[in-house]
């Protein structure tokens, strides 16, 4: 039987590159992470956007 770790830090957002893809992990309220496997021009509109509303 797997030995049960609890969930203490979630750490900080994360992306990577592996082959064609981004990897980006973000943190999420109540523990856990959400995992999102994009590629380049996903993660260029994403970025288009998230300067569109932090400006």
């Amino acid at each position: 039987m797997a030995a049960m770790k609890p969930r203490t830090g979630d750490g900080p957002l994360e992306v990577a590159k592996e082959g064609r893809s981004l990897i980006m992990r973000v943190p999420i309220d109540g523990g856990g992470r959400l995992v999102l496997e994009i590629n380049d021009d996903e993660a260029n509109a994403l970025r288009e956007a998230l300067v569109g509303v932090t400006e």
